[in-house]
C-alpha cells in the first residue's frame, strides 16, 4: 500500500457530484484507494456514500467508503467484480440524493444539539432519520415546543460554514465539544469546526468532519419523533426529514 493521501474532495465542496480520479492502490480486503475522493467516508455516526466508477472499459458500482490508515480512503464495491487496475484514470459519481439527504439529516442534528443544550452521548445519521442520544434526567415536557424550536431555526435560513483550529486551542476550549462518546480526531494539528449562522446571529459552533448543506433552509421541516428511554439518564432523541 502506498503511504500517498487521498484528496479530500467532500470536505473542499460537499456539493461535487463527480470528479476525475486514478487508482492508487487495493487493499488486501478488495478495497479501491483513489488520489482524491469525493466519496465521505464512514464515520462520525454519518454512512459512507455509494455511487459508481467508470473507466475506460469499465463500471463498477460502489456500497460504501471507509477509512484506511490516517490518510488514506477505501471504496468497497457492491458486488464482486474486477478492480481498474491500480494507476488507472477514472471518473467517480455519487449518489448524490442518498448523500444530500444525509447532509439535511446531519445539519439538523446540530440544531437539534442547540435546541436541546445537553451532553451528547451518541448519535447516527440516516436517509431519511437521525437520531441524538443525551445525558437526560428527566424527558423534555414537551415535544412540541422542541419541534417548533427546531424548525423556526431552520426556517431562519442560517449559513453553514466551517473554519480550523488548533489542537491546542481546541483543547483550551472544552466546551465546544458536545459528544462525550466521541473525540475529535486530535493528533493531526488542526481540527475544524463546523459553525451555524454568522456574527451575533451564530447558534452553534462544534468540532465536526461531516458533510453539511450550505443554508439551513435546506434542510427542509423535521419532526421529532417519541424520545426514548436508553438507560438511567440515557434519553435518545430521533427526527425525520418531513419530505
Amino acid at each position: 500500500m502506498t503511504d500517498t493521501h487521498t484528496r479530500l474532495l467532500f470536505r473542499e465542496d460537499a456539493y461535487l457530484r463527480d470528479a476525475p480520479a486514478q487508482v492508487l492502490a487495493h487493499t488486501p480486503e478488495g478495497g479501491i484507494v483513489l488520489d482524491a475522493s469525493i466519496f465521505y467516508p464512514t464515520g462520525g455516526g454519518q454512512p459512507g456514500d455509494s455511487g459508481r466508477l467508470e473507466w475506460q472499459g469499465g463500471t463498477l458500482d460502489i456500497a460504501t467508503a471507509v477509512k484506511v490508515g490516517p490518510a488514506q480512503i477505501a471504496l468497497v464495491a457492491a458486488e464482486p467484480r474486477p478492480l481498474p487496475p491500480v494507476g488507472t484514470s477514472l471518473r467517480q459519481y455519487l449518489d448524490w440524493e442518498r448523500r444530500h439527504r444525509h447532509m439535511r439529516v446531519h445539519t439538523a442534528l446540530h440544531l437539534l444539539s442547540v435546541v436541546i443544550p445537553l451532553p451528547v452521548t451518541g448519535g447516527q445519521i440516516g436517509a431519511e432519520r437521525g437520531r441524538l442520544d443525551f445525558d437526560m434526567p428527566e424527558p423534555p415536557a414537551d415535544v412540541g415546543a422542541l419541534n417548533e424550536a427546531l424548525n423556526a431555526l431552520i426556517d431562519r435560513d442560517l449559513p453553514v460554514g466551517e473554519q480550523w483550529i488548533t489542537d491546542a486551542e481546541l483543547a483550551a476550549n472544552p466546551g465546544l465539544v458536545k459528544t462525550m462518546s466521541v473525540r475529535p480526531p486530535a493528533g493531526q494539528g488542526r481540527v475544524r469546526l463546523v459553525r451555524i449562522g454568522q456574527g451575533a446571529g451564530q447558534v452553534d459552533l462544534q468540532p465536526c468532519g461531516g458533510t453539511h448543506v450550505a443554508r439551513t433552509a435546506e434542510i427542509g421541516r423535521v419532526e421529532i419523533g417519541k424520545i426514548e428511554n436508553k438507560g438511567r439518564q440515557n434519553r435518545r432523541v430521533s427526527l425525520t426529514l418531513a419530505d
